[in-house]
């Protein structure tokens, strides 16, 4: 008999097993879970990201066009910079070249997202041509500006990239010499204006905020006289994007820019994620892009897409993570975008 009989039978609590072998966990209460030896791993994915109204725009008008008048469509330039873009539009028959002098005469053409010089629609009617003009309309809100300061008499500081489509565009709007180009805040003490009492100055739509306004500050320090835009030049999706960065890049070990090496807001996206304290920040074009070896055994990773990426191509790098890590997915979202521009009116009547 045993010693404790007695206090068995009083206790019969005793006998039972722990009160915590009786609970289950929240994984045995799901039942038999996936083993997996994949490591962990936190992607943080920005928004905004990805296609702006400008470039939506812009490659409704090359759908369209292919469908009212059929291929082939010329477009002078590539309609936004993204190779996946341009190759898909060139299957469906659109001709991408250089000049307009590449054109045939009694073919559509259509002038790129950037904007153009005004020698060159110019050139398209002496042609008597059908052309669409694609330029973002925050694009053409500049060369309305540039124009409109140049008719008061005041000679144009660009705050631009040399040989930047958008620059080449904008400073197309006005004759010769009346643009001075700056690309840093160093570039402000060699300029020499005409007047430097009549001066304003113009910015592409595609810049750094921060590295702008301090290119901004160097011009009214030098030229206290200079008249800036009435609204800010630098578009909002642009400066969307670089608040998402902003607030994902102090949360994670490396940030990847999804973007085309010719795009100018998808590697300014990649600088504002380094001085926003993420020090491997990369700019890459595809999953496939994607150097693995550099990224080593991170536990987190920020994904955010340039303005002229499409959003599959996101969905392509999150793929490429999950075959390699167990992924989280979280948002970091800094901002609503529900802009939408309409395309020509051209497009939108019957043929």
């Amino acid at each position: 008999m045993c010693a404790n009989a007695r206090l068995c039978r009083t206790n019969p609590d005793r006998l039972r097993p722990p009160l915590a072998r009786l609970s289950l966990s929240a994984s045995e209460l799901k039942g038999p879970q996936p083993v997996t030896d994949k490591p962990r791993l936190t992607l943080y994915l920005a928004a905004p990201r990805g296609f702006c109204a400008g470039v939506d725009r812009a490659i409704k008008i090359v759908e369209m066009a292919l469908q009212k008048w059929g291929p082939p469509v010329y477009v002078r330039h590539e309609i936004v910079h993204n190779a996946y873009v341009v190759d898909g539009l060139r299957k469906k028959g659109a001709v991408f070249v250089e000049e307009l002098d590449e054109c045939p005469d009694d073919r559509p053409v259509i002038f790129s997202a950037h904007g153009e010089p005004k020698a060159v629609p110019a050139e398209a009617a002496r042609r008597d041509m059908l052309f669409v003009d694609a330029t973002c309309p925050l694009v053409s809100k500049v060369h309305i500006e540039a124009e409109r300061h140049h008719a008061n008499g005041l000679q144009m500081v660009m705050i631009g990239h040399q040989g930047h489509p958008e620059t080449v565009g904008t400073m197309g709007q006005l004759p010769e010499g009346e643009v001075i180009l700056v690309e840093t805040a160093g570039d402000v003490a060699g300029i020499t204006p005409r007047d430097p009492e009549k001066l304003a100055y113009i910015t592409q739509t595609t810049l750094s905020v921060d590295d702008t306004a301090g290119i901004v500050a160097a011009l009214q320090a030098r030229f206290p006289a200079i008249v800036g835009p009435h609204k800010e030049d630098i578009c909002y999706a642009t400066t969307n994007r670089q608040e998402a960065v902003k607030a994902m890049a102090p949360r994670v070990d490396a940030m990847l820019v999804i973007g085309a090496p010719n795009s100018s807001n998808s590697r300014r996206l990649v600088e504002v994620g380094r001085s926003a304290g993420c020090s491997y920040a990369q700019l890459v074009q595809r999953a496939t892009d994607i150097d693995w070896r550099a990224l080593g055994s991170i536990g987190s990773v920020g994904v955010t897409a340039g303005a002229s990426a499409p959003e599959v191509l996101v969905n392509e790098v999150i793929d490429a993570f999950r075959a390699r890590f167990d992924v989280t997915v979280e948002t970091v979202e800094t901002a609503v975008e529900a802009v939408e521009f309409k395309v020509p009116r051209v497009l939108r009547e019957p043929a």
